[in-house]
């Protein structure tokens, strides 16, 4: 049978949603590994890693089930879903790939202001304290802070600008890979809609 036949088409479609099955669970493992280690503790963080795992989950179990079935409200709104997905994600994928220095000097800046748990956890990790200055006459959990009495810690602005370019091409290009997985399975849920079941009623509608 030619890969444009019923049964290719339903077997890639099931294939690319046992992909997003696992990629979901890894996203979900690592949020909880790295909460358990204490490698994260901000629990919006975590949340929201999980949020997102748990939603790609779902989305990936109901293409699952319309592929199988060959249910067409199901794979209907699958469509729709992946579609929204699809434009969100290659928005922000390419906006991650076009952010200029100065904008992404801000976008840190305001990250970091968000939420005093991820400022510990980055000065933990980095070795660094404060964001553009260090205030020695406050409280930081690195050890340059303590360990360094000659006043030598680096601020974090500095390291983390080191890495931030590399970072967001690196998540812009993960993005923009699997936004194009995403309307890969528009085009075939789409397209698996439209064919009949050879083994059902050749007079039914589907």
């Amino acid at each position: 049978m030619v890969c444009g036949g019923f049964v290719c088409t339903k077997n890639s479609l099931c294939a690319l949603n046992i992909l997003y099955v696992l990629v979901s669970l890894l996203l979900m493992g690592v949020a909880a590994w790295g909460k358990w280690f204490g490698l994260v503790s901000s629990i919006r963080v975590v949340a929201g890693v999980i949020g997102v795992g748990v939603f790609l989950f779902l989305v990936a179990i109901v293409g699952l089930c319309g592929a199988l079935k060959h249910h067409q409200v199901l794979l209907f709104f699958y469509m729709m879903i992946l579609f929204i997905v699809f434009v969100v994600q290659f928005s922000v994928s390419c906006a991650c790939l076009a952010l200029n220095k100065d904008q992404q000097n801000l976008l840190l800046e305001v990250g970091w202001n968000k939420s005093e748990d991820t400022q510990k956890d980055v000065e933990k990790t980095l070795d660094c304290c404060g964001f553009s200055y260090v205030n020695y006459n406050g409280s930081c959990p690195a050890r340059c802070f303590h360990d360094a009495p000659s006043q030598s810690c680096n601020t974090c602005s500095n390291i983390i600008q080191q890495y931030t370019g590399e970072v967001l091409r690196f998540v812009g290009g993960i993005g923009l890979f699997f936004s194009f997985t995403e309307i890969l399975g528009v085009w075939l849920a789409h397209r698996y809609r439209n064919i009949k079941d050879p083994r059902s009623n050749p007079g039914a509608f589907l």
